[in-house]
């Protein structure tokens, strides 16, 4: 019998300072990466999904972001650049 399936990981890359696309606030959002990896017995073998999102520490609206527009969020905060207006992304849908 082999068993297999997924597990998820969720990072938290950075805190940075936006103005929230859906409420408005300038607030802190979380820059996140989840990845998705299949497992045999158990163990994590590999990635098969890798998403990134930011949430309003707000009003918890969470939002989809492209892989470059994470990297350039994380280079702002690390680099101490706080910028103020939201990332260029759709609103985040459950």
């Amino acid at each position: 019998m082999i068993i297999f399936g997924t597990k998820g990981y969720l990072y938290q890359l950075a805190i940075l300072t936006l103005v929230c696309g859906q409420c408005g606030n300038p607030a802190a959002h979380t820059l996140r990466k989840r990845v998705t990896k299949f497992t045999l017995f158990f163990v994590p073998l590999f990635p098969f999904s890798t998403k990134f999102s930011t949430q309003c520490t707000f009003c918890g609206a969470e939002q989809k972001i492209t892989k470059e527009q994470a990297e350039q969020l994380q280079v702002q905060a690390v680099g101490g650049q706080q910028t103020y207006g939201p990332p260029q992304q759709q609103p985040y849908q459950h």
